[in-house]
């Protein structure tokens, strides 16, 4: 029976899943590692620590199987995006990668802006210049760095050192790439252009992929050190977010993935590329061949709630601090919470940003603010679905709704009434990881595409639909809520 094997590089932990040719998972493992904060806003992590963890989950995901591995006839990688990985000509690594969450580069998005202008940067790209993004590091470390930026011969992204190591080949998947703001959109590929305005050399850069395309083969040395077999394929496999989507089978129009983790991110599959004007969506290509996406990422999704937890009913569990606000009526009597305890992404791409309660009375008790917890989440992420609709997507026909967050009732009801729209969970929750390995398995010919693969492998395990009677209270809750950051903006910007 063949088998195949997916790999997720993320920021705290590298994970290898093994599934066979019906899509059942036979074999799971995790590496956990840290990453560094050498500075206040940095954040940095030793590309060794990706190469690592993934030696040791393929070991045991092969242990723990029992498998040979021979009968493994593809491997997909996915990760983290938007970092820097930096080598020279040898291949060697010239500094700690840079990573997505990494706030040092606010002057280099400036000079990006400066030297492109913003709507054309827009235009190409699918984006404006955020401090996660790769090119404004790779611009730190040319103005910074002089020596390493000297040295410097090829670029890579996280799961693209990966990549490096089992194969020997540079390569990138064009959903990665898009998402380094070098990458022109509609082209699918690099684009000269950007290139020549930022003054980055275009054989830095590696070839980029269609998500299930074979990339390289495993090396002798890789074959060594994983116990896979010299040969086999290792496909482009796609950056977390396109990964994750292609798990949870957000493939085509009308169906939206929704990850409801400490961050929320709105993922919307596009047949070509839409650009929201401003660039409060991004827009990346996807993973899927000749597919794009749009996305909207809330930094403080569950993360709110967490942060309410931990600070107002510490060592309470999740399902005894929600069930008191089943009993509270849609809207918490007015009162609102803005969610940005960590800043915002979209649709205000604001770091000062902050959280508040607005609307507190006598009559509001801990359950309301429970609720309103829920709610204020719930009307952050919608923020996303109507920049969407305004940038000309067609008809969201159903959310799929995954992580933490998704395993609450009531939060799903909150969602489904909020967006006016099904929400559904599926049979899947390994999210990147079993993306890669469907990738993966597409590109060994167990598919024939991506849309058949996750037909064949993700059923909807379950359906919350909206509440005509609550959509209409929570649409008008939601017009009150949209008031809150223009009227607090300037509070925000004061300084401390």
């Amino acid at each position: 029976m063949p088998y195949v094997i997916g790999i997720d590089s993320s920021t705290t932990a590298t994970k290898a899943l093994l599934i066979d040719e019906t899509g059942a998972i036979v074999a799971v493992a995790a590496t956990e590692y840290e990453y560094a904060t050498p500075h206040p806003l940095w954040s940095e992590q030793d590309p060794d620590l990706w190469w690592h963890g993934t030696v040791q989950s393929i070991r045991s995901v092969l242990a723990a199987s029992g498998i040979d591995p021979a009968d493994v006839v593809g491997v997909g990688l996915t990760g983290q995006m938007h970092g820097l990985v930096l080598l020279d000509e040898a291949g060697q690594v010239l500094r700690p990668s840079i990573l997505w969450n990494d706030q040092r580069t606010a002057a280099q998005c400036d000079e990006i802006r400066a030297r492109l202008g913003k709507d054309r940067l827009i235009a190409v790209t699918g984006n404006d210049a955020l401090t996660g993004f790769t090119a404004p590091k790779i611009l730190w470390v040319a103005q910074n760095e002089p020596e390493i930026y000297a040295r410097a011969r090829h670029i890579l992204l996280p799961k693209d050192y990966v990549r490096f190591q089992l194969t020997g080949d540079y390569a990138t998947d064009k959903a990665g790439a898009a998402g380094t703001i070098l990458f022109d959109l509609a082209e699918r590929d690099w684009s000269p252009a950007v290139l020549d305005a930022l003054d980055i050399p275009a054989d830095w850069l590696p070839p980029t992929h269609e998500g299930p395309a074979i990339t390289g083969h495993i090396n002798a040395a890789a074959a060594e050190a994983t116990g896979l077999r010299a040969g086999t394929p290792v496909m482009a496999g796609g950056g977390d977010q396109a990964a994750g989507a292609v798990g949870t089978g957000a493939v085509s129009e009308g169906v939206v993935s929704l990850a409801l983790g400490t961050s929320g991110v709105v993922f919307a599959t596009t047949d070509k590329p839409f650009i929201e004007p401003e660039g409060r969506l991004h827009a990346f290509c996807h993973s899927v061949p000749q597919k794009w996406h749009l996305m909207g990422v809330m930094l403080s999704a569950a993360g709110s709630l967490r942060w309410y937890r931990d600070t107002l009913a510490p060592g309470t569990s999740y399902d005894d601090l929600l069930a008191p606000a089943v009993d509270i009526t849609a809207g918490s009597e007015g009162l609102l919470f803005l969610p940005y305890l960590t800043g915002e992404r979209t649709p205000h791409p604001d770091p000062l940003a902050r959280g508040a309660f607005v609307g507190l009375t006598v009559r509001h008790t801990k359950a309301h603010m429970t609720r309103a917890v829920l709610e204020g989440v719930a009307f952050g992420l919608r923020d996303s679905f109507e920049l969407m609709r305004n940038a000309g997507l067609g008809q969201i026909e159903q959310v799929r709704v995954a992580g933490g967050g998704a395993r609450s009732p009531i939060w799903r009801q909150i969602l489904a009434d909020v967006f006016n729209t099904e929400l559904v969970t599926v049979n899947t929750s390994e999210g990147a990881a079993y993306g890669a390995a469907l990738l993966a398995a597409v590109g060994a010919g167990i598919w024939p595409d991506v849309e058949s693969a996750c037909a064949a492998t993700i059923q909807i395990t379950g359906s919350t639909r909206p509440q005509p009677e609550q959509v209409a209270i929570y649409e008008a809750a939601y017009q009150r809520y949209g008031a809150l950051y223009p009227a607090l903006k300037a509070i925000f910007h004061q300084p401390e």
